[in-house]
């Protein structure tokens, strides 16, 4: 049974079992995610690791707990494969990765690969915020209370005052996550735009894992 989102936003969890020879090092975030590209494709050989979904805010955790996993645990598995992009790190992930000799999900962030990253850097939306499925869940614990604004919404204006649009991208199909992502969209003042991407980049690169 897959552990509630309050589960994943703070903890480190084990997902897969199994004699799996791969180890994913995972952000929480895309537990959702990874485990029906799992299933769906029947990739028995991956052994899914989430790390707690809250360094989403805190990005400076990322790289020491990618590095003590590996440590602790790299030995176990034929190989070992980060599903982060860079994710704020400033490019030390990348840099982590490239020393411990394991391979990372290439892109700046989720947003990025769930679109496709060639075609995400078309776009050039500095004025949009994005949300993922996860975040659509997740939107008072990852953007309204991080930010203060269940203690002071006249902050509003001034966090978003140089965004635009809203763009909500959908993993899965869910007429309710696309209603409660306009009602976000209308909580922060934004017009709405919803863009389904599906797995986009992570699930090409899983499969070739």
């Amino acid at each position: 049974m897959l552990p509630t989102d309050a589960d994943l936003t703070h903890s480190e969890i084990d997902l897969t079992s199994g004699e799996a020879r791969v180890l994913l090092l995972a952000c929480g975030a895309l537990a959702r995610e990874i485990l029906d590209i799992i299933e769906i494709n029947a990739l028995a050989h991956l052994h899914l690791r989430c790390l707690p979904a809250i360094y989403h805010n805190t990005p400076e955790k990322i790289v020491p707990a990618i590095r003590d996993i590996i440590a602790r645990d790299g030995d176990t598995y034929d190989k070992v494969f980060v599903v982060y992009a860079d994710c704020g790190t400033g490019g030390q992930l990348q840099a982590a990765c490239d020393e411990l000799g394991v391979e990372m999900v290439k892109g700046p962030h989720c947003y990025s690969f769930f679109e496709g990253n060639d075609a995400f850097a078309k776009r050039d939306e500095i004025t949009s915020f994005y949300l993922t499925d996860f975040l659509v869940r997740q939107f008072d614990a990852f953007v309204w209370k991080p930010l203060g604004l269940d203690r002071h919404p006249d902050l509003r204006d001034m966090y978003f005052s140089h965004y635009t649009t809203l763009v909500y991208q959908s993993q899965i199909h869910d007429p309710a996550l696309v209603a409660l992502a306009q009602q976000h969209a209308d909580r922060l003042g934004l017009s709405f735009e919803h863009r389904h991407t599906g797995y986009g980049d992570l699930e090409t690169t899983l499969l070739n894992v």
